[in-house]
């Protein structure tokens, strides 16, 4: 198997009241890759500004992600700069400096075209299209998005949609796509398109799947966040929980629901220690031990009894 991921890699200046960092690692692909790798071979396309730490490279490379698709161009690097107050599921963007990324086409090497599990990452839907289109036999295509190109490219982003199996939205995003109050039916709205599942991420409260299940029980499946008493930064989690889905996924070797339901879990473990720290440091030195630890945990906190006589 193999897991290809498209979209940013970012130098993050963040401020939390934990902490703070000046120009750290981050992008949506920097935190899928550095996620997914925990669980198999990354192909990594993004682009980054002939400033961008090379110390960077060397941890991207140390760990079991291609590089060949990280274009190196002249300029600035992308950065993002954020504040979160106590309320870590809202960010206020202070600053964005779209530099080399403003004009980042991909550029897919022949080899990530054999891929079969890849991760459309926060990107112009236009360019998801362009890589979805060129991939041979995919046998996922997750995409994610955001409220920008809901308002500006609906168009676009309905086809994107419309190539993936599985779409990764936030509540907010959800209800906005589908003009409606109710999660079931945004989410409903979304399968219509040809997805096979809609996950919701809803930040510490976890994540919600929706697929067209034939009944009831298979067609919700809802999961709470890791219960953490401290958290650092948030920033990179939805993208390392997609790291630990689609990672999860593609050691599996099946795209099955009750795989997909282990894979949310995956997901939800790997982003619970990704907050720890800021940018990627927490995942730098992450096991799987670890992760297996969080795992049963996840069992024990979720698990409850069948009922016997009255409730």
């Amino acid at each position: 198997m193999s897991i290809l991921v498209v979209g940013s890699v970012a130098l993050d200046s963040v401020q939390t009241p934990f902490g703070k960092v000046e120009d750290a690692l981050g992008g949506s692909a920097t935190f899928f890759a550095t996620a997914a790798s925990l669980y198999d071979k990354v192909n990594l396309v993004a682009v980054v500004g002939t400033d961008f730490p090379q110390p960077h490279v060397d941890f991207l490379q140390s760990r079991p992600i291609d590089l060949s698709g990280l274009q190196r161009v002249e300029g600035k690097t992308f950065r993002w700069k954020g504040r979160y107050d106590y309320d870590l599921n809202s960010a206020q963007t202070l600053d964005t400096q779209l530099n080399v990324f403003a004009t980042f086409h991909p550029k897919l090497p022949d080899h990530y075209r054999d891929a079969t599990h890849v991760f459309l990452a926060n990107i112009d839907p236009e360019l998801q299209v362009e890589v979805a289109q060129q991939i041979k036999a995919p046998k996922l295509i997750a995409l994610d998005t955001m409220n920008y190109w809901i308002d500006y490219k609906r168009d676009a982003l309905t086809k994107a949609i419309s190539l993936a199996h599985v779409v990764l939205i936030n509540e907010a995003e959800a209800r906005q796509y589908g003009n409606t109050f109710s999660l079931i039916r945004a989410a409903r709205k979304i399968l219509a398109l040809g997805p096979r599942a809609v996950i919701v991420k809803k930040g510490e409260y976890g994540a919600a799947l929706f697929t067209n299940g034939e009944s009831l029980l298979s067609q919700h499946f809802f999961a709470p966040a890791y219960p953490l008493e401290k958290i650092a930064d948030p920033t990179g989690a939805g993208d390392s929980f997609a790291g630990g889905f689609v990672g999860y996924i593609a050691r599996r070797g099946d795209t099955s629901l009750e795989t997909m339901k282990r894979a949310i879990i995956h997901g939800c473990v790997v982003a619970s220690f990704t907050v720890e720290a800021f940018s990627v440091e927490r995942l730098r030195h992450l096991t799987h031990e670890e992760i297996a630890t969080r795992y049963r945990e996840m069992q024990h906190f979720t698990h409850f009894e069948a009922m016997n006589g009255a409730a």
